[in-house]
């Protein structure tokens, strides 16, 4: 399975961890990017939008940088061939058992996980394999100092897999009769759905008449659940960057995790990133694919001060009013 060569697409989208207050936008901020992995194109046009002074910068020192980590990827591939197919996957302690009922009997669980057979583990972080190349330091290292003291079964399983969450506020602006836009500090915000609804569902609102149907345009946080992907013997961690981070900082080398089955290539599109379900045999054939450890790897990423951006999730609408005669 997944054994053509096709182009690897775009990073991933960062994910907030739930509860870390963002950076305010402006601020300076750190990025720990991994160099070294497709693409060296998406690397350069971030330094130039984000990174301080970026736009100045000098691309030679920065494509040197990318070839001396790919270089290292390489003898990888040789020294630790196969390392993404040993990841450990044990059963989950007893005393999370109650957490999962909990959590399994969630609308935003049963609304995300409703594709493919879905279980949980306690998984190796280091071992798996990583698709998003940069996570804000900051934010995963006040996510790190939360689990100082280490946490117990039950508080381990709600760091990863939070219930009960506090998200950044949205600020909202009418920009015309036909236009809303949205903006959040968390680059987690994002379109939801366009859902039709009945009248039952809305309250508090004074209609001119008798409602017979609502158009709702929904935008809010993503589920942020700590989850991975798994075909065969390989995982790719799909959400959770900043929390699998943290966690490693923290000295935790097993968490618990929900993980995706998938078989075919089609199962992958519907599960996965685009980054992933584009190019699957990059991650789930190469000999040494990025994983989760190369985060700690001086040799493979940098750090960069980055500015602070805020996530506008604009929509308008259209509407036409006529009326159709029978022939």
């Amino acid at each position: 399975m997944f054994d053509d060569d096709t182009t690897s697409g775009l990073p991933q989208a960062e994910t907030s961890p739930s509860g870390a207050a963002p950076e305010p936008a402006g601020a300076v901020s750190e990025e720990m990017w991994l160099l070294g992995q497709p693409s060296l194109e998406d690397y350069l046009d971030y330094v130039r939008r984000a990174v301080v002074g970026g736009a100045e910068m000098s691309r030679r020192p920065l494509v040197d940088a990318w070839r001396a980590a790919n270089d290292v990827y390489a003898d990888l591939e040789e020294d630790e061939a196969g390392l993404a197919d040993e990841i450990a996957c044990h059963p989950l302690p007893a005393a999370m058992a109650p957490l999962v009922e909990a959590l399994s009997a969630t609308d935003s669980f049963q609304r995300t996980f409703d594709r493919v057979p879905t279980t949980f583990g306690m998984v190796e972080l280091d071992k798996l394999i990583v698709s998003q190349k940069r996570v804000t330091k900051p934010f995963a290292e006040r996510l790190a100092a939360s689990l100082t003291p280490p946490p117990d079964a039950a508080g381990l399983f709600r760091f990863c897999q939070p219930i009960e969450r506090t998200d950044p506020p949205v600020r909202v602006r009418r920009l015309s009769e036909d236009r809303f836009l949205f903006t959040s500090a968390s680059n987690d915000l994002r379109f939801h759905e366009a859902a039709l609804l009945h009248p039952g569902q809305l309250s508090g609102h004074a209609a001119f008449g008798p409602i017979q149907n609502i158009l709702g345009l929904v935008v809010g946080y993503g589920s942020n659940f700590l989850s991975a992907i798994r075909s065969e013997d390989r995982m790719v961690l799909h959400n959770g960057y900043h929390r699998a981070v943290a966690l490693r900082m923290a000295g935790i080398t097993h968490a618990p995790c929900i993980i995706q089955e998938v078989t075919r290539r089609d199962e992958l599109e519907l599960t996965a990133a685009s980054t992933v379900s584009s190019d699957p045999a990059f991650y789930f054939r190469a000999a040494r694919p990025p994983l989760l450890k190369d985060f700690f790897d001086p040799r493979l990423c940098t750090v960069v001060p980055t500015r602070r951006g805020e996530r506008h999730i604009e929509l308008a609408f259209t509407v036409k009013d006529y009326t159709v005669y029978d022939a």
